[in-house]
């Protein structure tokens, strides 16, 4: 299910937990398209403060879903940047998928008018493996893409993984985060910069530009494996 060339895209990066590597996963993203030089914009739904704008402030907006307000701002403006990334609070996914069920955003995904996929961060419970049914169920024609971050340390599957098995098979795709060098992900978020810039910056540290480095690559590599590239 690739991203169709011209269109306008969403990516949807959530959870219904909170501890699982969310805004993480929506940094390295927001890096990955800006590589290919795409126009990108994103909203930061931690409100008042969001942490995703800290490393991006330039392209980011703090807002509150839940203000009627703020899903003006965000879904009424869709098509105005070639991709808008909103990375959900911790724990609003489904209330999320809810929304754009009732605002008719889903039936545009159907119906073929915008790229669209949702980033399904999980954790290691089977809570985590419920979360999945229930929100595939809401995303027919959108990329469901779920998401094992090793960054946050949970040991997937272990000891249940039969159910795993069956829950990952209602994804559209699974992404499996490596886990970053811990010193080097300390040294990235004191200086709050993209890790893209991080990287290419020789005033920081040359081992920790080149953990950073190697680590975004495979990033790079899993999403470009999930189709994410729309060139």
């Amino acid at each position: 299910m690739p991203f169709v060339p011209n269109l306008p895209t969403v990516v949807i990066v959530g959870a219904d937990k909170g501890g699982v590597g969310k805004t993480t996963l929506s940094r390295v993203i927001l890096d990955y398209f800006g590589a290919q030089g795409l126009a990108t914009r994103a909203f930061d739904t931690e409100s008042p403060k969001g942490s995703l704008k800290r490393f991006f402030p330039s392209i980011t907006e703090v807002v509150n879903l839940r203000d009627s307000d703020d899903q003006v701002k965000v879904f009424d403006t869709i098509g105005t940047s070639a991709i808008t990334l909103i990375d959900i609070r911790a724990g609003l996914l489904t209330d999320t998928l809810t929304l754009l069920t009732e605002i008719g955003f889903l039936d545009m995904v159907k119906d073929g008018k915008v790229n669209t996929a949702v980033m399904h961060v999980i954790g290691s419970t089977m809570d985590s493996f419920g979360e999945i049914e229930a929100t595939s169920k809401l995303l027919a024609g959108a990329k469901h893409c779920i998401v094992l971050n090793r960054n946050n340390g949970a040991e997937f599957f272990k000891g249940i993984d039969d159910v795993a098995r069956q829950a990952l098979s209602l994804g559209s795709s699974i992404i499996d985060v490596p886990m970053l060098d811990p010193r080097a992900m300390e040294h990235v978020d004191a200086a709050s910069v993209p890790f893209g810039e991080f990287e290419k910056d020789p005033k920081f540290s040359f081992v920790m530009r080149g953990k950073v480095r190697h680590w975004e690559k495979q990033v790079f590599a899993q999403l470009d494996a999930a189709d994410f590239n729309i060139h």
